[in-house]
C-alpha cells in the first residue's frame, strides 16, 4: 500500500465519541484505522465518505425510509431520490478506469442506506447499460447519455410467469420479417408474461427483453436479448401492442416497483437486436461466429455472471451491517455476572463469541471474495469488448460462470442465517423494526432467488467440476484454470489419501489447517458424485435422471465446499501476503482460520465419513479452535466493527449506533416514533358497550 499522506487520517475517519464502548475500543490489539486502509485504501475510503455524507446533508434522504410510507408514496420516494443521485454526479468514466472496484462500492453504499434504491440505481444503469454496451453495438449507444439525463429508464426481462431459472425453456418470440426488416415481439399467452422484472412496474420506458429468436422459414435460434420501448417517456403510459403493470407489495424492497408485460405483435427495428452472440441479416439469414449452440447460449447469458457477482456483494453488505448493529449491542448490553457482582456485557460469555464471532469473519472474508471476484469479472469483460476468442479467455468464462454460481448461494445463505443469529442476539430489541434487522433479513431473501434459485445454481458449479473428469482432468491430463481455483485437482489422487494429522491446538490457529481439509473434501465429494452418476446411469437411469438424484447428498454439497475452499484460500493468502503490515498479521490471520475452521465444521459428518477425520480428538481439536479464536478476537470485535461500519446516519439503528449508549439511543428513538405518546383514533370503540347479552343469558 502508498503511504498514506500525512494529516489524511483526520479527514477521513470520524473521532467516536466517548462512551459504553470505549473499554473495548481501548482494548484492541490494532488501530482501526491503520486496518481500514490497508483493506480498502485512501481513495476508496474518501469515495465512501462522500457519498455517505453526501446523502446524509441532502434533506431527501432524510429518514424513515418506508415504514411510515404507503406503497405508492414509498414508491414516488425511492424515485426522487434515484432521480436526485444524478445530480450528485458521484463517479465519472475516469474514476472507473483508474479503479473498477468503485461502481461496486457505489452500489453497497447505497445498499447500506436503502436496498430499494440501489437495486433502482443497478437496474436502469448498470444491468440495462451494460447489456447495451457489451453488444458492442454503437447504434444502440444513443441510449446511454439518455439514462443518465433520466429522458428514458431502463430493466432487464428474462424471466416468465411460467418459467425463471430454467431460462432454454422462456416462451416469449421475436419473428423476423425481411420485407419491413424489423422483428415481431409476441407473448403467446398470459403464462409467457414476463414477470418480477425490476424497474418496470411503474417507471421503466424501454426494457432489455430475451426472446425467443426466428427467422423466416420458422427455424428457432434460441434465446436473445432485445432492446424494446414499453413506455412513452414523456407520458408514462404504455407503447401500442404492450400491457405493463406492477405486481404490488413484496415481503421487502417494496420502493423497488417490480412488474410484468406482455407484448401483442409489437414490431422493433431489426438493429434492436442485441447482437454480441448472434445476428441477423436484412434478408432474414442468422448468422453468429459461434461453431456451438451451448457456447452461444452461454455467451448470451454472460450477463448474469455479472448479476451474480453483484449479488454476493449485497449479501456481504447485508451481513456487514447486521454483525455491527448485533456486536456493538453485545458490547453494551449487561446481563447477569457471578454471584454479588457486578453485570457484565453480553460479548464476555463465550456463547454470545461463539453466534456472532464467525459472522464477523465471514463478512471479512467473503468480502475479500466479492471484491477478488468483480476484478476477475471485469478481466473477462475486457475480454469480450475486445473480441478476445482464446482458448484462455473460454475457459475464464467458465471459470468465472462456475464460481459465480456458487458464490451467490454461498453469500446469500450465509447473510441469511447471520442476520438471524444477529436478530436473536440482540433479544427482543432485535425485533424492533426501528433497529433495522427485521429488515435487512427481509431485503436479503429474494438474494436466495432471482438470479437464479441458490440450488439450480449450484448445480451449475457442480457441472463445471464433474465436467473436469470428463474432460480427462484429476488423475488424468493436466487440471489448470485462469484463476487457479481448480489447479489443486491435478494432485486429486494423493489429496484423498491425506488425513487430519494436527498435533496440537496451536497447529490448529492456522488457516492451513481447513485449507487443506478443504482440498481432501471437494476431492472426495467430487469423487462420490462422479461415483453417484455412473451407478445411476449403470442402472438405466437417463443422464437428465441420474444429475437430478445426485444432487442433494452429493453434487449440492460438492459446489458448496469448492466455493468455500475458494473464500477460504483467497483470504488466507490475502492475509499471508508480504505486504500485510505486521501491526496487522496476527490479527487478519485469526479471522482467516477462524472463517475457514467454522465453515469446516458445518461438514463434520463428511469428514468423518470419508475418512479424513478419525477419533474423539480431531473433532475436539477443530471446536476448540474455534472456541479459541473467537476469544482471542473478542476484544478486537468492536474495532472490527468500526472498520466495516457505516455512519450512525447510514447504519440507522439506535442499538447499533457508534456512540454505544444502547438504552439511552433506544428510549429516544421509541419517543419519536409516530404516535408513540397518542390516544389511539379509535378509542371511541374501548369506550362503548358491547352486545353481551346472548352470552349473560348462557351464563
Amino acid at each position: 500500500m502508498a503511504p498514506t499522506p500525512e494529516g489524511s487520517e483526520d479527514t477521513l475517519f470520524p473521532d467516536f465519541p466517548r462512551g459504553p464502548l470505549q473499554a473495548y475500543r481501548a482494548r484492541a490489539s490494532f488501530n482501526w484505522k491503520e486496518l481500514a486502509l490497508f483493506l480498502e485504501g485512501e481513495d476508496i475510503l474518501r469515495l465512501k465518505k462522500t457519498i455517505f455524507s453526501t446523502l446524509e446533508n441532502d434533506p431527501l434522504f432524510a429518514h424513515p425510509r418506508g415504514h411510515d410510507l404507503s406503497l405508492e408514496q414509498y414508491r414516488e420516494l425511492t424515485f426522487r431520490r434515484h432521480k436526485r443521485l444524478f445530480e450528485h454526479n458521484f463517479l465519472h468514466p475516469s474514476d472507473l478506469q483508474q479503479n473498477p472496484l468503485k461502481s461496486l462500492v457505489l452500489v453497497n453504499c447505497l445498499g447500506m442506506y436503502d436496498w430499494s434504491l440501489a437495486s433502482k440505481v443497478i437496474l436502469s444503469t448498470s444491468v440495462f447499460l451494460s447489456a447495451i454496451y457489451n453488444s458492442g453495438f454503437e447504434r444502440l449507444f444513443e441510449y446511454i447519455p439518455k439514462v443518465f439525463s433520466m429522458e428514458i429508464s431502463g430493466c432487464l426481462a428474462l424471466t416468465e410467469l411460467s418459467h425463471g431459472s430454467d431460462t432454454k425453456a422462456i416462451r416469449t418470440t421475436a419473428h423476423y420479417d425481411p420485407a419491413t426488416e424489423e422483428f415481431i415481439l409476441h407473448s403467446p399467452d398470459f403464462e409467457a408474461a414476463k414477470f418480477w422484472v425490476g424497474n418496470m412496474g411503474k417507471t421503466a420506458t424501454h426494457a432489455v427483453v430475451f426472446a425467443q429468436l426466428y427467422t423466416p422459414g420458422g427455424q428457432c435460434h434460441g434465446l436473445f436479448p432485445f432492446v424494446v420501448q414499453i413506455r412513452d417517456p414523456k407520458t408514462l403510459l404504455p407503447v401500442p401492442g404492450v400491457m405493463v403493470g406492477d405486481m404490488g407489495r413484496k415481503i421487502g424492497l417494496n420502493g423497488l416497483d417490480n412488474g410484468f408485460a406482455m407484448f401483442h405483435k409489437v414490431r422493433i427495428p431489426r438493429q434492436n437486436l442485441l447482437n454480441q452472440t448472434g445476428d441477423v441479416t436484412p434478408e432474414g439469414t442468422y448468422v453468429t461466429h459461434f461453431k456451438d449452440d451451448r457456447q452461444r447460449f452461454g455467451a448470451s447469458l454472460g450477463s448474469l455472471s455479472a448479476s451474480r457477482v453483484c449479488i454476493v456483494g449485497m449479501c456481504v453488505t447485508n451481513l456487514k451491517l447486521a454483525v455491527c448493529i448485533a456486536l456493538r449491542f453485545s458490547a453494551t448490553r449487561r446481563q447477569f455476572g457471578p454471584a454479588e457482582g457486578e453485570e457484565i456485557p453480553v460479548l464476555e460469555y463465550q456463547l454470545q463469541q461463539w453466534r456472532l464471532l464467525p459472522y464477523l469473519a465471514a463478512a471479512y472474508a467473503l468480502d475479500h471474495f466479492s471484491k477478488s471476484l468483480f476484478l476477475d469479472l471485469m478481466q473477462l469483460q475486457q475480454g469480450l469488448r475486445g473480441d478476445d476468442r482464446s482458448s484462455r479467455q473460454v475457459e475464464l468464462g467458465r471459470e468465472i460462470h462456475a464460481l459465480a454460481s456458487a458464490g451467490k448461494p454461498l453469500a446469500s445463505w450465509t447473510a441469511q442465517r447471520g442476520i438471524q443469529e444477529c436478530r436473536e442476539a440482540c433479544g427482543g430489541h432485535g425485533y424492533l423494526a426501528m433497529n433495522r434487522l427485521g429488515d435487512l433479513r427481509n431485503e436479503n431473501d429474494p438474494n436466495c432467488t432471482y438470479e437464479g434459485d441458490n440450488n439450480v445454481l449450484l448445480q451449475q458449479t457442480s457441472n463445471y467440476l464433474l465436467g473436469l473428469l470428463e474432460r480427462g482432468g484429476p488423475g488424468g491430463t493436466r487440471c489448470e484454470s485462469p484463476l487457479k481455483s481448480v489447479n489443486f485437482l491435478e494432485a486429486y489422487p494423493a489429496i484423498l489419501r491425506q488425513r487430519f494429522e494436527v498435533a496440537s491446538l496451536q497447529d490448529c490457529l492456522d488457516s492451513a489447517v481447513p485449507l487443506a481439509a478443504y482440498e481432501w473434501l471437494v476431492c472426495y465429494l467430487l469423487r462420490e458424485s462422479q461415483q453417484k452418476l455412473n451407478q445411476e446411469r449403470k442402472s438405466g437411469s437417463s443422464d437428465f435422471a441420474a444429475r437430478s438424484r445426485a444432487q442433494a447428498y452429493c453434487c449440492r454439497p460438492l459446489a458448496l465446499v469448492f466455493l468455500e475452499l475458494t473464500v477460504v484460500r483467497r483470504f488466507h493468502e490475502y492475509t499471508h501476503q508480504p505486504g500485510v503490515p505486521p501491526p496487522l498479521q496476527a490479527l487478519l490471520r485469526r479471522l482467516s482460520a477462524l472463517y475457514g475452521l467454522w465453515s469446516l465444521s458445518q461438514h463434520t459428518a463428511l469428514l468423518y465419513r470419508g475418512g479424513y477425520c478419525s477419533g474423539e480428538r480431531a473433532g475436539k481439536l477443530m471446536e476448540s479452535a474455534v472456541l479459541e479464536l473467537c476469544a482471542q478476537l473478542k476484544d478486537d470485535a468492536v474495532a472490527l466493527v468500526d472498520v466495516i461500519a457505516p455512519p450512525d446516519f447510514i447504519l440507522d439503528s439506535p442499538i447499533g449506533r457508534a456512540d454505544g449508549e444502547l438504552y439511552r439511543n433506544l428510549w429516544a428513538a421509541v419517543l419519536q416514533g409516530s404516535g408513540a405518546l397518542e390516544r389511539a383514533s379509535w378509542w371511541p370503540e374501548f369506550a362503548s358497550k358491547p352486545v353481551v347479552g346472548s352470552l349473560r343469558s348462557q351464563l
